[in-house]
């Protein structure tokens, strides 16, 4: 992306727009003039939105179009600082001491607790690599809110303290992108230090566009049919709803069948790429000439 600079002055909104395009990432006015301004001033963006609308892959597509390195942190229920941040290599500790003798081992703290044996995590390598990186902090809503807490501080100021070490500070930010599927409702400290925009389901135009610049290869009727059928499914009563990336996934899959037209046959050989729960196959399975009208 050759037009990118560090502050971002010269990039449009339209720019924007036609760059992520340009790596396959269909994005709307409301979505890219949000990153635009994240990408000016400096500040984390969070994006909100039903699971697979393009949340994780904006930050994949941004790292890609920036020529910098994708550093993840997927959250999950339990999370820690240490899984996050940093931990000791205990395994090449204990083999360090095992080679000591008894008076080095009296002072070898130093040497133990030193760079060589420290593990980074996702938000220490994300300091460390500064504007060379995008940081995503994945599903952050899975967390639990002292986590959130310990995030809020670093995203304040992106330094680090280690006591062993002492406080590792960010020379440049990173890009920091966190998503959230809603399980559960963020802190309002969260929020007010992040841009904030909600990714919903696309239209059904713009999501025809998705689907044929991720598979070229599909002709417009086959991909205007998977569309259609695809909202059809979004308005039943399913426990887990279709994203984007399922129709991505169901379209591929007929595709591979050599499938060139969206039929009831078609359809029920290829529900697993589309409906991902038991019960909502067994029902989608039955109301499929519905879904197909």
């Amino acid at each position: 992306m050759t037009s990118m600079t560090s502050s971002f002055a010269e990039v449009t909104v339209g720019s924007l727009t036609d760059d992520l395009r340009d790596e396959g990432y269909i994005s709307d006015r409301g979505l890219s003039t949000t990153l635009l301004l994240a990408l000016r001033l400096g500040k984390p963006l969070l994006l909100e939105g039903e699971v697979g609308v393009g949340k994780t892959e904006l930050a994949r597509t941004l790292a890609k179009m920036l020529g910098r390195d994708l550093i993840r942190l997927q959250c999950y229920e339990g999370i820690d600082m240490h899984h996050a941040l940093y931990e000791w290599d205990y395994a090449r500790q204990m083999l360090f001491v095992r080679s000591l003798s008894d008076a080095e081992v009296a002072t070898s703290d130093e040497d133990l607790f030193g760079p060589r044996f420290l593990v980074e995590r996702p938000l220490l390598q994300a300091v460390r690599a500064g504007d060379r990186c995008v940081l995503l902090i994945d599903e952050v809503d899975r967390a639990d809110d002292e986590f959130e807490a310990f995030l809020l501080e670093l995203l304040s100021d992106f330094q680090v303290t280690i006591p062993e070490v002492g406080t590792i500070a960010a020379e440049t930010r990173p890009i920091v992108i966190l998503t959230s599927n809603r399980t559960r409702e963020l802190h309002d400290a969260l929020k007010r230090r992040c841009l904030y925009t909600w990714i919903g389901f696309p239209e059904q135009d713009r999501e025809i566009d998705i689907v044929r610049s991720r598979l070229p290869q599909v002709g417009p009727i086959l991909a205007s049919q998977v569309v259609a059928a695809v909202n059809k499914l979004r308005a039943m009563e399913l426990e887990k709803l279709p994203g984007v990336a399922e129709t991505i996934d169901w379209t591929e899959s007929l595709d591979a069948l050599g499938v060139q037209s969206l039929t009831e046959e078609a359809a029920l050989d290829t529900l697993g790429a589309i409906v991902k729960d038991r019960d909502d196959l067994e029902y989608t399975a039955k109301s499929v000439r519905d879904v197909l009208s």
